[in-house]
């Protein structure tokens, strides 16, 4: 099965000396469920030609925001609803998670209530996982399609599913504690508010359900439709 990335943003270059930009990230965290990849950088204005171009979509985090004024923002909104009505799976994680509740008629805004950094539970499924979260902005509005799988104090919409077509979710299960010691130091300082960096800082050794996720996508992307 053939899996298109749409990648809205890019890793730091010291993070991308490391582990690789975001689409490395998400083929290690699925890799071994056959899954083959290719990523478009629509953050780039690299955009694929149609939803058959692959056999399902996954789109990745960034440090854009959905509202933003971004020239590559309103061509993947309209990719978004292309992919959603032909009726191939899509996942979207982070940002991934905000532009296609965006595109589908929700609200996406900056939280008033803060950050959420690092190792954090959320109820998913009726399940408590441990996540890594990197994100201020929120959906704040649902589409009329989804319904709210995953959700914590903080974040009430941190998992959407819209029936067999799209998954979605907040924090970033792609995210090894490798990968938030790295943001801690490099992207959050005079961004995010020092106690909580220091706060995620001391959970990093703390185990994630990063591959509980892998097998939810996993699944998803493999139910029959």
């Amino acid at each position: 099965m053939k899996i298109g990335i749409l990648q809205t943003g890019h890793a730091p270059d010291i993070v991308q000396d490391e582990l690789g930009d975001y689409d490395a990230m998400f083929a290690r965290l699925l890799d071994g469920h056959g899954f083959a990849f290719r990523t478009w950088n629509v953050v780039d204005q690299d955009y694929p030609i149609a939803p058959s171009d692959a056999d399902g979509w996954l789109i990745t985090g960034s440090k854009h925001g959905a509202y933003e004024d971004h020239p590559w923002i309103a061509p993947l909104e309209s990719f978004i609803r292309d992919v959603y009505a032909d009726g191939r799976p899509l996942v979207g994680v982070c940002f991934g998670h905000q532009i296609i509740a965006q595109a589908l008629g929700g609200k996406v805004e900056k939280f008033k209530g803060g950050w959420a950094v690092g190792h954090t539970t959320y109820d998913m499924e009726g399940k408590e996982l441990d996540i890594n979260a990197w994100h201020q902005d929120q959906v704040v509005a649902l589409p009329p399609d989804a319904k709210v799988i995953g959700s914590n104090d903080f974040c009430a919409n941190a998992a959407l599913l819209y029936g067999n077509r799209a998954y979605t979710i907040q924090p970033h299960p792609e995210f090894t504690s490798r990968m938030v010691e790295l943001l801690i130091a490099h992207r959050g300082p005079g961004v995010v508010p020092d106690a909580q960096l220091a706060e995620a800082r001391a959970h990093l050794a703390t185990t994630t359900a990063n591959d509980t996720i892998a097998r939810r996508i996993a699944e998803f992307f493999k139910q029959e439709r």
